[in-house]
Parts: C-alpha cells; structure tokens; sequence
C-alpha cells in the first residue's frame, strides 16, 4: 500500500532541492530512510514530517490536510514551481 504521504515528501523534495542528499542534509534524516519511503510507499514517521514542515512551513497545510490556502501563504509543491517558472520569464 503506498503513502500518499510519501508522495507528497517526494514532490516537496523535488521542488525545494536539487535531489535525495541535499533534502536529507537539509532536514537531517539518513539518505537510505528517505530511498526506502520514496521507493515502496513507506509511511513517514512523524519526526521526518515535523522537520519537513519546519523547513518548509508554506507546505504543512497540504502536507497534512491536501488543502492549500494562497492568502494564508500555504501552498503546494506545484504552485511554488510555477512561481518559480514565471519569476523567470518576467526576469
């Protein structure tokens, strides 16, 4: 049974970091804890949670609820892409 928890640490990884070991040094977890999530669905434990939403506080809303709220500056990893996407074009 696969995590959609996990999915959802997979897509804030994929936004916010350049890949598996930045995120790990970033929030202090072992590489082979986040490859043995990520690749069978484990469910995160709660500490990894905790320092994924204190690193990355405009996410905790969707992380935990799959709602996002713009005005509250919680958001989606998707959304923080496309913000970084049009920044660029504008610049």
């Amino acid at each position: 049974m696969s995590s959609e928890l996990a999915k959802k640490v997979r897509l804030i990884r994929e936004a916010e970091t350049s890949g598996r070991a930045e995120f790990c040094e970033i929030i202090g977890v072992a590489k082979k804890t986040l490859e043995g999530m990520e690749q069978t669905g484990r469910i995160p434990r709660g500490d990894l949670l905790e320092r994924v939403c204190q690193t990355w506080p405009k996410y905790t809303l969707w992380l935990m609820t799959g709602k996002t709220d713009e005005s509250c500056g919680q958001i989606d990893p998707k959304t923080e892409i496309a913000r970084r996407e049009n920044s660029l074009k504008a610049g």
